[in-house]
């Protein structure tokens, strides 16, 4: 199985754009020169781009700055042997205004897109930092719980049949439905591969080769994780971002901004929950890796936990407030729940509707933790621990609960029994030796 795609022909007039090209293109744009300032050949351009995929330029000017994301027709983190389609970007811009309609405030302003060059101009976010590189540090984020569950919230339930009619829903389904090859990475490198031998992957060597193998050969392991492929599959529930972790979100203590959706789908909306939660976990269990002294950043692991739990409820609430005020799509017909026992009767569905979504987020979160640590994609959370044996402990702690949660979901029916896993796991120390 290969998450390849055909080389596609790229359109005419595209060309890769860096330095003295982008300032050029740039400066044919009035509304971008105007912005930035002055003349081309005085801006700064810088490729920030650490990323999987495309080149991130950082353009400067006397008056101000922007930031200009390029789509390469290629794969960036493997290079031109895994080719991709530059329709990606098209997707990421169609996200990203939509992202900007039902959640005004949390996602960066786009002032130009360019179909021909799969290139897209936004605003350019300072003082923020990648948010993964701020949990590195051990920096808490007071804003962050209230910024990413109102943009779930909005995103996921404004775009499901809970809120629009489903002429329009199936209008969207089909909006994105060509993101097809970016639909393919995830589910090959995300609910396959860290399951077989895949020449891409790579772990922890040697600590965590047994645990690797082990995976490998779990068939309860390997029919859970198909399920959880399959729902993701074949589940349009809402626009899901599709790649939403910490590294596709930057932040200051002040302000969230959610980047990066050219995965975006119509898609399970637990699997952008689980995406959340299992990063602000990876961070938990690899804080203990990034302390040089003991305890140390003990205060930092108590906000990351009480960040998981919030997350959820916070979420689960305003989802709930959006159902009571804003059900304008075609499910859950008022007409069958008037009175006041069918208002009660509704309510408990919502609560359990909320239920089922919280245990698609567990296992989703599961199969994101795994993929992190045995796929081909890692963390930072994680490499930047120098000591491989450290950073090993830190990784097994993290497998040993994600498989937990994805083999026994059901023992996980609130999210505090997850928080509480986490702590219990905290001091374990797993014997490489088998």
């Amino acid at each position: 199985m290969d998450s390849r795609v055909a080389p596609q022909p790229t359109p005419g007039g595209y060309r890769i754009l860096a330095d003295s090209a982008l300032r050029d293109y740039l400066g044919r744009l009035p509304a971008i020169a105007a912005r930035l300032g002055g003349l081309p050949e005085a801006w700064s351009v810088t490729e920030v781009g650490d990323g999987n995929l495309n080149l991130v330029f950082i353009v400067k000017g006397p008056s101000g700055g922007i930031a200009v994301k390029q789509a390469l027709p290629y794969v960036r983190l493997v290079g031109e042997s895994w080719p991709l389609p530059l329709s990606r970007a098209h997707y990421e811009h169609l996200a990203l205004t939509h992202q900007a309609r039902l959640a005004p405030g949390l996602v960066p302003a786009v002032l130009h897109h360019d179909e021909t060059l799969a290139l897209t101009a936004m605003e350019l976010l300072e003082p923020h930092i990648i948010m993964r590189k701020g949990l590195v540090a051990g920096t808490c984020y007071p804003r962050f719980v209230e910024d990413i569950t109102t943009f779930m919230a909005r995103t996921l339930f404004l775009s499901s049949d809970l809120a629009v009619p489903a002429a329009q829903k199936k209008e969207g389904i089909a909006a994105f439905a060509g993101n097809h090859a970016l639909c393919k990475i995830t589910e090959d490198l995300i609910f396959t591969d860290p399951y077989r031998k895949a020449e891409q992957n790579r772990w922890t060597q040697p600590y965590l080769d047994a645990t690797a193998a082990r995976f490998r050969e779990d068939l309860d392991l390997h029919v859970a994780i198909s399920r959880l492929k399959l729902k993701f599959m074949s589940s349009p529930e809402a626009l899901i971002h599709g790649d939403l972790h910490t590294g596709s979100i930057m932040v200051t203590e002040n302000e969230t901004k959610v980047i990066d959706p050219e995965f975006a789908f119509y898609g399970p909306m637990g699997f952008d929950v689980g995406a959340i939660i299992a990063n602000l976990l990876m961070a938990y269990f690899a804080s203990d890796g990034h302390e040089r002294e003991l305890s140390e950043r003990q205060a930092f692991e108590t906000w990351v936990l009480h960040a998981i739990e919030t997350v959820w409820t916070e979420f689960a609430g305003k989802f709930l407030a959006l159902w009571r005020s804003e059900a304008k799509g075609d499910a859950y017909p008022a007409i069958l729940f008037e009175g006041a026992a069918g208002a009660a009767r509704l309510e408990r569905e919502r609560q359990g509707y909320l239920n089922r979504l919280f245990q698609d987020t567990v296992g989703f979160a599961a199969a994101k933790t795994i993929r992190r640590i045995l796929g081909l994609a890692h963390n930072i959370d994680f490499e930047l621990i120098e000591d491989l044996k450290r950073r090993a402990v830190c990784e097994a702690r993290s497998l040993h609960l994600a498989r937990t949660m994805m083999l026994d979901t059901p023992s996980f029916p609130t999210i505090d029994k997850v928080t509480k896993a986490a702590r219990a796991l905290r001091g374990w120390q797993p014997d490489f030796s088998r």
